[in-house]
């Protein structure tokens, strides 16, 4: 059950997600989608722009006191509690009709993440966790299984998620990375959020990327810890401030930054 500190902040970032699930879907495959690239070139499509909307206007009005930080919006408010939202990560997918992409919502109190729910209505998936409280996976709060991420404790036994080789040749860590593939029993670029959830599950032990943004991480942070794993920046420092992120089970957290070390 979530920690009662966090629970009402639970329930209205699921209220969210369910409204972000019925504009993205009903968006999804749409003929007229509008589609357009922003400064640094990524897309971004009119239904990114509504669900960050749609999440700001609830916001605005059940939690006013509250700090917003989106992908597609400059931020509103300060404080010490502020919601972070990516309204459709994995655009790219969602733009060409691949079913891998999910609505990020997650609070931070005091720079660490407290609650975070991923959702993922074309895959039917939704994750979500609270500080304290522990990570599930399942339709609703009251529905939920909870996620325990795998004991693997040999890098030669672990299976590795990833989004993309270019960026790791790009961060000048790409050799590193090459040979921390090449040392893993597996490796399959599920992408984006899905590597993480997928670890937290227990069905990948490794997951990682040289570069990502707050609203990229936020979210996944915190359902990685509680389901017993470490989620940290490539040089093992825990949190979301980058650069990049890598998440495992605990146990090959060592290892594995060791191996992508510059």
């Amino acid at each position: 059950m979530p920690d009662q500190n966090y629970l009402d902040d639970l329930r209205l970032a699921h209220m969210m997600a369910d409204n972000a699930d019925s504009l993205t879907m009903s968006r999804f495959k749409a003929l007229d989608l509008q589609v357009t690239a922003k400064p640094d070139l990524t897309p971004v499509s009119d239904a990114d722009v509504a669900v960050e909307d749609a999440i700001r206007r609830t916001l605005k009005t059940a939690r006013p006191r509250d700090a917003v930080h989106g992908e597609e919006r400059e931020d509103t408010g300060w404080g010490p509690r502020r919601w972070v939202i990516d309204p459709i990560d994995g655009t790219k997918n969602y733009v060409r009709g691949v079913p891998v992409w999910a609505t990020l919502i997650a609070l931070m109190v005091e720079g660490e993440v407290v609650v975070g729910v991923v959702s993922a209505p074309a895959l039917g998936r939704r994750w979500w966790a609270s500080a304290g409280g522990g990570a599930f996976t399942g339709k609703t709060l009251l529905q939920g299984t909870p996620c325990r991420v795998s004991g693997v404790s040999d890098v030669a036994d672990a299976s590795l998620s990833y989004s993309s080789v270019h960026g790791w040749v790009d961060s000048g860590r790409g050799q590193q990375f090459v040979d921390l593939m090449r040392a893993c029993w597996r490796t399959r670029a599920y992408g984006d959020f899905w590597s993480y959830m997928l670890l937290a599950e227990g069905a990948v032990d490794i997951a990682s990327e040289p570069e990502l943004a707050l609203h990229d991480m936020a979210a996944l942070d915190v359902i990685v810890r509680e389901a017993g794993g470490r989620f940290t920046n490539l040089d093992g420092a825990d949190g979301v401030a980058g650069p990049g992120a890598v998440a495992t089970n605990g146990v090959l957290h060592d290892a594995v930054v060791e191996q992508l070390a510059e």
